[in-house]
Order: structure tokens, then sequence, then C-alpha cells
């Protein structure tokens, strides 16, 4: 009989929440936002490391180191061009993104072996001319160790005299879980679907009722508290797992067009990650709404619970600003933590490192166990008469 019951209150939740355009738009909304971000902002920067493969060089006083001026010329992508006369001023006004200044004195101290002045002029702030930079400093830098090395020889001196030491670069993680520190945001954006998914059902379904005066008329049915509360939990969270499924879909599919490799990155990802993630996350949905319905539950008008809401879409943000502080990969410890054991198993799972099953099972169980603890806490809410009849 309580099962009837509450299915009733979950079909007209579920109608509700259908024929509202709102709870679609929001469940629209949260499944793109993430995979659209992901596509734009990856596709941008690639495009900025393709662009450093050919690169136009503006240079001042070429006539100054002709020699220098053909190595630059015979490098691959590499056209130089002549610079303009306010070097400065156009690179300040954007007019390129970067101007190589050689001084009159560059010949008469390059002959004499003296460090001859090389200027290059370029501007910080701007991120579109980053890979550029980087790639003619490391030309500039390229052709003075050529150059310190062939005086050596001249001298009769070996060039390792001028290297005491060999430093060896040993790389020890993958290069799967190096593309994961580029995507560390996909479990923020899976996460924060779970927030956005329900939560217009969850505030319509209690602070909206309570604004509407709608609550008295509902529970003069015979349907027990408990049910009339999971009813609409169940309303909210079904929305919050159709956000996250979408959004770690989308997100799935944005990944394999994302040109990872023009940024030195490789990352395989396949239906068991998909899996894992979602495994891992769709208890997150059933945290979200059941904690999204208490706050909204003491708001006394639509218009407060939004309000309140706003500050909890705080939370699935609050683990990508920790990370670059302090790691939450590979930390099992994690698991059992709400949010904090999602981001943490999610980029595990991004990384290539896959958790045990173990970690995944304490991690659903904890998270469902909290939302268990706050409808019950919500259950006795619905039972105050401040709640129902406040205004």
């Amino acid at each position: 009989m309580m099962l009837t019951r509450l299915g009733a209150v979950l079909r007209k939740e579920m109608l509700d929440g259908i024929r509202d355009r709102r709870s679609l738009v929001s469940l629209l909304i949260s499944a793109l936002v993430g995979p659209l971000l992901v596509t734009f902002l990856f596709s941008r920067i690639a495009e900025r490391q393709r662009s450093a493969d050919e690169v136009s060089v503006p240079v001042v006083g070429m006539e100054h180191a002709p020699a220098f001026v053909d190595w630059l010329k015979q490098q691959s992508g590499v056209e130089v061009v002549a610079g303009p006369a306010d070097a400065e001023n156009a690179v300040r006004e954007r007019n390129a993104d970067l101007v190589v200044v050689i001084d009159k004195e560059f010949s008469e101290k390059f002959s004499r072996s003296i460090p001859a002045p090389v200027r290059m002029i370029s501007d910080g702030t701007r991120d579109s001319a980053r890979p550029k930079v980087r790639r003619v400093r490391a030309l500039l830098q390229r052709y003075s160790a050529e150059i310190a090395t062939l005086r050596l020889i001249s001298h009769g001196v070996s060039p390792a005299v001028a290297n005491p030491l060999k430093l060896d670069d040993i790389e020890v993680s993958s290069s799967q879980q190096r593309a994961a520190t580029i995507l560390g945001f996909i479990p923020m954006f899976i996460i924060m679907a779970a927030f956005v998914g329900g939560l217009q059902i969850a505030t319509d379904s209690t602070a909206g009722e309570r604004e509407r005066a709608s609550f008295e008329p509902l529970l003069l049915n015979p349907v027990p508290r408990v049910s009339l509360v999971v009813g609409k939990w169940l309303a909210a969270s079904t929305f919050a797992v159709a956000a996250v499924l979408f959004s770690a879909v989308l997100c799935f599919f944005a990944i394999q067009r994302v040109p990872l490799h023009d940024m030195g990155a490789r990352f395989r990802i396949g239906p068991p990650e998909l899996l894992s993630i979602l495994a891992v996350t769709i208890p997150m949905a059933f945290l979200a709404s059941a904690l999204q319905m208490t706050i909204a539950t003491f708001a006394r008008s639509y218009k407060e619970a939004q309000s309140y809401l706003g500050m909890l879409m705080l939370l699935p943000t609050l683990p990508g600003a920790m990370a670059p502080i302090y790691p939450l990969t590979n930390q099992p410890w994690l698991a059992p933590i709400p949010i904090m054991g999602q981001y943490s198993l999610v980029s595990d799972v991004l990384g290539g490192k896959m958790p045990p099953v173990y970690l995944f099972v304490v991690a659903a169980v904890a998270t469902v166990a909290t939302a268990m603890l706050l409808i019950a806490f919500t259950t006795r809410l619905f039972q105050r008469e401040r709640i129902i009849f406040g205004r």
C-alpha cells in the first residue's frame, strides 16, 4: 500500500516536472554546459599550439645580424619578416604577437665573443601569443647554445666542459595521467549536473508548495509524510540522474573529438571508463536532490529557496579549487566523503588508474546513506506546523 501511494506521488511530481519548461531547460543546460566548454576550450588551446608550428617572426635590425637571420629562416615553420618601426607599441596595441629587436652593437660584440644584445618584445597577458613566444624563445636559446659550442671547439676546448651536469629527465607518469590533469575539471562538470538537473523539481515541490499554500490540501490525503517526501525526492533524483547520464555521455564523445595530440598528450577513454564514472557520480544525484529539498523546505518562498540553493552550487566547485593545492588523485581515504570522493575516483579513472571495486561501493553507500539521513530529517520537517503553515 505504501509503495502504491509513493508511486502516485512520484508520478504526480514527474508529470509536473515534465510540464514545467524550467525543469527541462535546467536539465538541458546542466547536460550541455560541460561538453560544450570542454570542446570549445580545448579546441582553442590546440589551435594555439598548432599556430606555433607555423610562426611569423618580425625582426627589427636584420642588417645587423645577417647570419643569425639566415639561420632563423632555415628553421622549419619559421617565416622572418621585417619588424615594425615602433616595436613596443606594435606589441602593446596587439598588432604583433612578438618582435625580435637586434641592436646595432650586435655584429661588433658578436665578433669579439661578447654577449650580443637581442631583445624579444612580447605581452605576457596575451594567452594566444604564449605558444609563439615560447617557440621563438626556444629558437634563440638554441642558436645561442650552437654558437657557444662552436666557439669552444674553435679554441680547442671540448663543449662538455661547459656542461658539468648531464641531466636526464625521467617521467614516471603516463601520457594518460598527464592528459587527465588537463581534463581535471570534467568531474566538476558531471557533479555539477547532478546539482542542477533536479534543482527545479526539488525547489518547486517544497518551497513552491509552501508559497502556493498547497501543503495543507496535499497533507489531507491519506498518504504518510514519508511517502510524500520520498516521492518528491525520487522525482527530483530522476531528473538529476538523467542530467548526469547526459553530461557524462556527452563529455565522453566530446573528449573523443578534442585534438589532445596537438597539446602533446594522448588520452584514451572507453566504455569501461564511462561506466565507472557513471557508477561513481549517479549516487551523487540522489544526495544532491535530498540536500536541495532539505534546504528548500526551510524557505518560505520559491525565490528565497533559490537564494539559498545558489550558495549550495559552490559545493561542486570546491574540489576543483582544492586540486591545485592538495592532490585529490590516488587518495582512497576520500571515498566515503561525498563530492570529494566522487571527484577523487573520477580523476583516478580518467588518469588510467582504475580504483578497486570496494572504493566504488564505499563511495556509493556513504553518499546514499547521507541522502537517506537528509530525507529522514526532511520528513520530520514536514510534520512541523511552522513549516506547513508558515508564510
